[in-house]
């Protein structure tokens, strides 16, 4: 049979259930924030971030004199299980919440007092011997503990992102060299261009997708900027001299996450620059992925009656009427997730500039616009690899082909016969569908055969030389 406990916060009294590890402010979250459905414990390592804070905070309090060595032993113990990723789902206050984040602030508050209170062997809820507001949440104020969390809960999932990227690079780069000597038509706004190889077209995905991972390791520098010892608004008001530099200091070391002081902490409680900088970072990374899709799209359309000229590999039939019908859907999945990124971006632009005055409310928004975008991608990135792009197939003997019939070779000529001897003859070649060596060798014959076996080999098509007469 449940028991209950009752606790009381300014407001007055609720019961809770003695199962539970939090308290009377995270019950309220949970009543007055049912929104997403999504619960902070759905994000581990915000958890963990929250750990690590807490626990750097009570050790620069036990130092500076002002915490009890045994109610900080207890304090290190609760948040060291928080670390290790228990207790997740004693966190629900939703992701999205009023209050700058307060309830998630005393969620974990909560959590670790009464995790607390069992090691030194009390009762959940008796905080006469260890408070969520007292000792655990000691020299802090919601306004630096959690936005210093969720920067270095950003900081980690940034990196699993860079890590999923740079195996859809590696992945890109091991078809590039696979498909190196597959000889296909280059195009720009979806005409014919000049040749190029299917390999050069691989390995400049891969290319751009590398470009993102250093863009993605210079956003995640300026996460590493907290304000721990700002408290309410940048003052420092109720925190010993000293704490912030001995906070961070110890912070460092715990989360193993290159943390450093703001030099203003009045700007760093309200700016959120550095968040709007990595969703910037993260649109751009959606958008060049979600080209990339568009590309791969495109070049196996058909089978038939498009440029097939790879193959995807066969996910799933693509259709309730059409028999043996298959889609693009790993593409299709990213494209879709790339949308969503997008969108958040904007939330996290609107939601930066309506933060007034000495804090910005809005980062619990800004904190799920970032969490899934990242979380969505980094799951995005891995399933493109490996559901498609590593199954991806050439049909060399087709690209071929198309080349050679393609009005876009008259371009090499250019500098033997001229631009308006070429215009004429793509001209005809258009009207008559005469392939260009028809009219240039056999009928008008421009150049002999040897010049043009010269211009239209393999390796010149791939590595063009100049050649004149």
């Amino acid at each position: 049979m449940a028991t209950f406990r009752t606790e009381h916060d300014f407001l007055g009294e609720k019961e809770i259930s003695n199962d539970c590890y939090y308290g009377v402010q995270t019950m309220r979250a949970k009543e007055n924030f049912d929104i997403t459905g999504i619960p902070i414990g759905s994000e581990p390592l915000f958890i963990q971030a929250f750990g690590h804070v807490k626990k750097a905070a009570a050790l620069a309090n036990r130092d500076l004199g002002i915490l009890d060595a045994k109610k900080a032993e207890a304090i290190v113990y609760a948040c060291d299980r928080l670390i290790a990723g228990e207790f997740t789902d004693q966190f629900i206050s939703d992701l999205i919440q009023g209050g700058a984040g307060t309830s998630t602030n005393m969620n974990a508050n909560e959590v670790i007092a009464n995790l607390g209170l069992e090691y030194l062997g009390y009762k959940k809820g008796e905080y006469i011997h260890l408070h969520p507001n007292n000792h655990v949440n000691l020299s802090q104020s919601t306004n630096d503990a959690y936005p210093t969390a969720f920067r270095i809960a950003v900081y980690l999932k940034i990196k699993s992102f860079a890590l999923a990227l740079e195996e859809l690079q590696e992945a890109f780069f091991f078809k590039g060299k696979e498909f190196k000597d597959v000889l296909k038509m280059g195009r720009t706004q979806l005409q014919d261009a000049v040749p190029m190889t299917l390999g050069q077209e691989f390995n400049a995905f891969a290319t751009t997708l590398g470009e993102d991972v250093l863009r993605l390791k210079e956003a995640s520098l300026l996460i590493t900027e907290v304000n721990m010892g700002a408290t309410a608004i940048g003052t420092g008001v109720n925190a010993p001299e000293g704490y912030s530099d001995l906070c961070v200091k110890y912070l460092a070391e715990i989360s193993k996450v290159p943390v450093i002081l703001a030099a203003d902490l009045i700007e760093a409680t309200y700016d959120t620059g550095a968040l709007v900088q990595l969703s910037g970072t993260l649109k751009r990374n959606a958008i060049k992925l979600s080209k990339i899709c568009n590309d791969l799209r495109l070049l196996s359309s058909g089978p038939r009656c498009g440029l097939n000229e790879i193959n995807l590999p066969p996910m799933q039939p693509g259709s309730s009427i059409m028999p043996g019908k298959v889609n693009p859907v790993i593409p299709e999945l990213m494209n879709q997730t790339c949308f969503y990124v997008i969108g958040a971006d904007l939330t996290v632009t609107m939601a930066a500039e309506a933060g007034q005055l000495q804090l910005n409310v809005m980062e619990p928004v800004i904190g799920m616009a970032l969490f899934t975008s990242l979380q969505y991608l980094t799951k995005a990135c891995l399933t493109l690899k490996n559901k498609c792009v590593l199954g991806i197939t050439a049909n060399e003997e087709h690209c071929k082909n198309m080349v050679m019939q393609s009005i876009g070779i008259v371009t090499q000529l250019n500098p033997i016969l001229g631009y308006e001897e070429c215009a004429s003859i793509a001209k005809e070649a258009l009207k008559t569908g005469k392939s260009i060596y028809e009219i240039v060798v056999t009928e008008r014959k421009l150049i002999t055969q040897a010049k043009w076996d010269e211009v239209y080999s393999i390796d010149n098509l791939i590595n063009p030389k100049f050649i004149s007469q």
